[in-house]
Parts: C-alpha cells; structure tokens; sequence
C-alpha cells in the first residue's frame, strides 16, 4: 500500500495564501490570531502548509475575517514533475 503522504504529494497540494492576504491588506498574524481568538501555533501551521486537515469552521471563520471566498483563499499547486 503506498504511503498517504506520497499520494497526496503525487497529487499536488492546496495551499491557502493566508500570509499574501495578510501582506496585501496588512494585518499582522498576531492581530488575526487575537481578533479570531485562535492559538498562535495552531494557525502557523495552516499559514506554512503543515495541517493535513482542515477545519472547515476554521476556514469559514477565515473567509469571514478576511472578507474573501474559499476559492480567493486556496491555490491550487500542482504536483512537481520528479513526483508524476
């Protein structure tokens, strides 16, 4: 049975650009975090693509902060092609 994690890899990744909105609009991580009452850690790992699941109330609660849809919010990255 193959790895999960090399299937997901031979897939490609969604990656949610929370950091560029950030940038774009310039609001800290530290005020997103204090204004959405949600730990520091938890949300460094959506913001550096290390979260395996999402939480899809997290996400609303995301869209909703930022004023943006899902689709605004992911990016779709494609498979590299040593993994094809």
């Amino acid at each position: 049975m193959q790895n999960t994690n090399e299937y997901v890899t031979d897939l490609g990744h969604l990656h949610l650009r929370i950091e560029e909105i950030l940038d774009e609009r310039g609001i800290s991580k530290n005020k997103l975090c204090k204004d959405m009452d949600i730990p520091r850690t938890n949300f460094n790992r959506y913001c550096q693509d290390n979260q395996t699941r999402w939480d899809l109330k997290f996400l609303c609660k995301l869209c909703l902060y930022l004023n943006v849809d899902l689709g605004e919010l992911t990016e779709y990255i494609p498979p590299s092609p040593a993994s094809k």
